[in-house]
Order: structure tokens, then C-alpha cells, then sequence
């Protein structure tokens, strides 16, 4: 990082972002043929002849009079899906998001300086967050290198709303406040938020102009974490965030009626730098097994927790780390940049903090002391009873296998993401007995303010490679010509998704025309092909790579009878979680995992035994 840094010392992380391309809308025909292209896998001949007239009758009507009118819009935005997306990905969504849309993931200091240990809460704690701070002061300075493929930079703004952003949460739709400036724009807000058994505490982490230590933030957490644990709990306020989005916004609503001075701290809370939750649990991990301690990232305590907080960095009692953080205004390889800064920097240092121990007099914490009444507290109540019942039901597991990693993948010419996806088309092929239609994301950075793209794995030439894997009588060789098809097919696919041509979101981009038109909707997005192939969020298997360093995250299933299947690669290891949710009797987590593994072994050995 500091050589990139130093390499870097003339760019600035935001200046590239006025020179980026539009956003650009595929061709209808294009994105029309990859459709059925993708839905192949989940119709008989009967329901694919229908489909196929369907999408025929809506390219040459409706369709392209759709089309059109979204050229139109695209003329005038350099993103024509952005606002859109926000709105239906994440701020219209009425479910809780803390469970069902927030991502989390544990951090991998555990497999260095910072192995599991009674005690080290605090201190480790205050390194970390010095560690945040100087990761923030690099935004603020726009030192952070721009992310680039080859030569070509990529979109940044994500990084702005990494700190200091906050959704808040409205009766039909959400929004998201962002009070973070860089040092050329201005004034942005430096106090960090803490929340420790249900109760609020803020202080600055600038002093006299310059960043607080660690040991001078460790006497602020010393200070909440004692008196907190020598006191009764607060009424934890933060549980609130956990609950249905219209419930939240009206609860929220009587809690600024009943005085004004709750306003003022619940915006202390959006404008803060991050949250910094005290947790009392001790989960177990090793390097093999972040399970427990990924479960309790993702489904722990309430009201420690800001859910709707870009970035809630969580602290156990055991010295073990990890995030909860909202995913409206960013996607995961925001959170894994810092998360690899961070995790470099405390390797570094040997997990200590080798400056100076002298503490300035520096003000105490404030407490956010919220007014409430019965009525509060009822709200509180009922928003952690069902969030606790919610939470209950997830399964989450999450495993390394340990045999081998990119390093053959890539000796063997395959590519490590790819081996990845189509070990789990194999894996759920297997267990399920039919394939599964899936979404892996692709990013579409190339493009101002690109979020994702949905590239969908389950391909005919995947299922074709899966049905040999099952045939006994197929030979070595068609097997694994089946599965150099369906890795070649999946690699083109990924390109494609990621340089704009796609069409998941332009399909996605038609029907909101045809909504905000008052258009009854088009057939195409009716027939029951459509969303069995996942089209309108119906994807039983919800995928990311998170990349290629340390760094592991999960997300619940994108619908109940699905998963949500997350991994790593490194040089010698793949690290693979998956969630699920235990009231569905067809899904299992585990079982879904094991196949997997089984699928890694088998995918090498078809191409050992192939090539003899």
C-alpha cells in the first residue's frame, strides 16, 4: 500500500471521476438474445417456444417503444441506472435491512498478530480505530490510490460514502445522508459514535488538529466500556434500526416528536465517522472455521448495532473484529479495501502501537441520552423480538478449504473465479438434483458511478458439464470438454457484464419505464419463465467473489428457498461461506459446502486424469 502510495503521489483518488464514460445501454436485440440464452436451463420445450414468442412480441412492440424512451433518459445522465437501482435495490425495499440486505464479515487478524485472547478488547480496539482513522485521512487527502484495471481507472465515488453516511429511514422510501467532504471541500464531521449495552457515547477523534492515539482513544473506550459495565444498560435505541422500514420511520418520527433534542443526537449518530460497537460475546474462530464469529457479525446483539450505518466496526470481548455495514450506498470491495489496508497495517506494526503513550487532557466521551417513554421502549422491544426471530433462522457457515488454491487453478490454465462458480453449479446440481439459477456480481467500474452487474452462472453449458459429471457413462475426456465449454462460456460472460454489456439491468431499466409510464407490464416480465430463471430478484443462488486477499463477508439468501454463497481466493486456500435459512426444509448451508469441496477434488482430477 505505502509504495502505491507513493507511486500514486501526483493522482488523486477522486480526480479521474469527471473523464469517466457514461454508462451505456446495451443494443434490445443483444440483450433480448442473451436472455433466452439464459433461461434455457429452466424451461421445457413447451415453456421456451412460448418464451421465445413472448420476447419475439416484445422486441417488435412494446419493447422497442421501451427501449427508445431509455435512450432518451440515458441522454441526459452519465448513470442512467443509478438513481434507479438506489431506489429499488435498496431504499423502496420495505423488509428489515439489517438481516436481509446488510453485509458482514470478520477480520483476519486472527490469523497473525491478533489470535483470540480474553482482555484485549480495548486496546486492540484502539489501534484499530487509529488505524481507521488514518485510512479516512487518506480519503479526506484523496491519497487513496485509484483502483485501476491495466491502465484505466476505475469509478471511486463509492469511497465517499464510506464514512460518515448514514441511510435514514422514510414511510415509502428510505434515503441516504452522506456528511463526508474531502480536505478541498470542506468541513466533515471527525466524532465517532460508540455503542456499548444499550447506551450511545460520541467524542472527537481530532485534537488541537491532529488525530487522537491510541492510547489517548483507548482511555476513551476505558471510560465508556467501565462505566457501562458498572451502570444499568441504556434502552438501545439502535434496535430500532433493525425493523421493518416503514415501522422504523414512523417509531422514528414519534421519537423526534417527543423532543427535539433526539433529532440532534440521532443525526450525531448518521454524521458520525463509523460506529464502533462493544460486543460482550467471545465467538470462536481459527484460520478454517469463521462460522460463529461471521454469525454473530451478521445476527448479533441489536442494540450495539447502528443497521443503517455504512460502517458498524464490531469488537468482542476476545480481541476478535469484524464489520455490519449497509449496503445501500456501497458494495463490499469498498469495505474490503479498507479492511486489507487495515489488516496490512497491523502486520506492519506486530499488532501493536509503537508511538508515543502520552494522553493529552482530552475531553471526555458524551453520552447520547435519548428521551423516551413507554411507547419508545415498546417499539424497542418488539423491533429486537422480531429481529431475534429472524436471526434465529439463518444458518451461516463458513469454511476454508485447505487442499490447494488459485496458484493450480491458474497452473492449470483455469480461471480461479470461474473454478469457484461452476464447482457450485456441480455442488448444488447435486444436492438438489436441478439447477440452480444464479447471480454472481460483476462490477461495471469502468463507468461513472458503475455499481454491479448480474452475470448468471447457470449456463446450458454449465448444466450440460453437470449432467456428464452425473453420467456414469461419459467419458474423462467429454467431461472435461464439457467443462473447458462451460468455463469459457462463464469467462466471456463476466467480460461482457463488466464492460456494459449485460442485460439484466437493462431489462430492469425497461420495466421502470413502463412503470413510471403507467404502461400495464409487459408480458415478458410476467411469464412464469421469467422469474423462474431469477429475473425480478429470484435468484436461488445470490454470489460474489470478494477477492483475492484476506477478507470474507456473507449476505442472507436472496429468497427463502436459496442461498447466499460468498468467497476468497488465495495462493493456497479458497474460503467459502454460504447462508441459508433453517425454516426452509430443502436448503442446508453445510451440506451445500461439502458438495463443493467434493466438486474442487473432482474438477482437478478431470483435468489430471484427462490429460494422461
Amino acid at each position: 500500500m505505502e509504495n502505491q502510495l507513493a507511486k500514486s503521489a501526483e493522482e488523486r483518488t477522486f480526480q479521474y471521476q469527471d473523464s469517466l464514460p457514461s454508462l451505456p445501454v446495451p443494443s434490445l436485440e443483444e440483450s433480448l438474445k442473451r436472455y433466452l440464452e439464459s433461461v434455457k436451463p429452466f424451461a421445457n420445450e413447451e415453456e421456451y417456444k412460448k418464451t421465445e414468442e413472448i420476447v419475439q412480441k416484445f422486441k417488435n412492440g412494446i419493447g422497442g417503444e421501451l427501449h427508445e424512451k431509455l435512450l432518451e433518459r440515458a441522454k441526459g445522465k452519465r448513470n442512467w441506472l443509478e438513481e434507479w437501482w438506489l431506489n429499488v435495490a435498496y431504499l423502496d425495499v420495505r423488509m428489515p435491512s439489517q438481516l436481509n440486505v446488510n453485509f458482514a464479515g470478520p477480520a483476519p487478524y486472527i490469523e497473525h498478530y491478533w489470535p483470540p485472547k480474553e482482555g484485549t478488547q480495548l486496546e486492540r480496539g484502539s489501534i484499530n480505530l487509529w488505524h481507521n482513522l488514518n485510512y479516512w485521512q487518506l480519503l479526506r487527502k484523496e491519497k487513496v490510490p485509484v483502483h485501476k484495471v491495466g491502465n484505466t481507472p476505475l469509478d471511486m465515488s463509492q469511497f465517499r460514502m464510506l464514512f460518515s453516511t448514514c441511510k435514514v429511514p422514510g414511510i415509502t422510501r428510505d434515503s441516504v445522508m452522506s456528511y463526508f467532504r474531502t480536505e478541498s471541500e470542506g468541513h466533515t464531521p471527525s466524532h465517532i459514535a460508540v455503542l456499548c449495552r444499550g447506551r450511545v457515547f460520541v467524542f472527537d477523534a481530532i485534537q488541537e488538529g491532529c488525530l487522537i492515539t491510541p492510547p489517548e482513544i483507548l482511555r476513551q473506550l476505558t471510560y465508556i466500556h467501565q462505566k457501562c459495565h458498572s451502570e444499568p444498560d441504556g434502552p438501545g435505541i439502535a434496535a430500532l434500526t433493525s425493523e421493518e422500514r416503514t415501522r422504523w420511520a414512523k417509531a422514528r418520527e414519534y421519537l423526534v416528536s417527543l423532543d427535539p433534542e433526539n433529532l440532534t443526537m440521532l443525526e450525531k449518530i448518521q454524521s458520525s465517522l463509523l460506529v464502533y460497537s462493544i460486543e460482550d460475546g467471545s465467538p470462536h474462530v481459527t484460520p478454517e472455521d469463521y462460522s460463529q464469529v461471521t454469525t454473530m457479525l451478521l445476527t448479533g446483539d441489536p442494540t450495539v448495532r447502528w443497521g443503517d450505518k455504512s460502517y458498524n466496526l464490531i469488537s468482542f470481548a476476545n480481541g476478535v473484529f469484524g464489520c455490519n455495514c449497509d449496503h445501500a450506498p456501497y458494495d463490499a470491495m469498498i469495505m474490503v479495501n479498507i479492511s486489507h489496508y487495515i489488516d496490512e497495517k497491523i502486520l506492519e506494526n506486530e499488532g501493536r502501537w509503537k508511538g508515543s503513550e502520552n494522553v493529552r487532557d482530552i475531553p471526555l466521551p458524551e453520552e447520547l441520552i435519548f428521551t423516551v417513554d413507554e411507547k419508545v421502549l415498546d417499539d424497542i422491544n418488539q423491533a429486537k423480538a422480531q429481529y431475534l426471530k429472524q436471526a434465529s433462522d439463518l444458518q451461516i457457515f463458513v469454511y476454508a478449504f485447505t487442499s490447494f488454491g488459485k496458484k493450480l487453478t491458474k497452473k492449470m490454465r483455469l480461471h480461479p473465479d470461474t473454478f469457484v462458480q461452476l464447482a457450485l453449479q456441480l455442488a448444488y446440481y447435486r444436492l438438489h438434483g436441478c439447477p440452480g439459477c444464479c447471480y454472481e456480481t460483476a462490477m461495471t467500474r469502468y463507468f461513472y458511478h458503475g455499481r454491479t452487474e448480474t452475470v448468471r452462472s447457470c449456463t446450458v453449458e454449465a448444466v450440460r458439464w453437470c449432467q456428464s459429471m452425473q453420467n456414469p457413462y461419459a467419458s474423462l475426456l467429454e467431461r472435461q470438454q464439457k467443462m473447458l465449454q462451460a468455463f469459457a462460456k462463464h469467462n466471456k460472460m463476466m467480460k461482457d457484464c463488466s464492460t456494459g454489456k449485460g442485460f439484466d439491468r437493462h431489462l430492469l431499466g425497461l420495466s421502470l419505464i413502463a412503470k413510471e409510464e403507467g404502461l400495464p407490464i409487459p408480458e415478458l416480465f410476467t411469464d412464469p419463465v421469467f422469474s423462474k430463471s431469477g429475473g425480478g430478484g429470484n435468484f436461488v443462488l445470490s454470489t460474489s467473489l470478494i477477492g483475492y486477499f484476506r477478507i470474507q463477508g456473507v449476505v442472507a439468501p436472496m429468497v427463502h428457498n436459496g442461498y447466499g454463497f460468498f468467497y476468497h481466493i488465495r495462493d493456497n486456500r479458497f474460503v467459502v461461506a454460504c447462508t441459508a435459512w433453517k425454516s426452509c426444509p430443502e436448503t442446508d448451508a453445510e451440506k451445500l459446502i461439502e458438495q463443493i469441496f467434493h466438486a474442487f477434488h473432482d474438477m482437478i482430477q478431470l483435468m489430471n486424469t484427462a490429460h494422461l
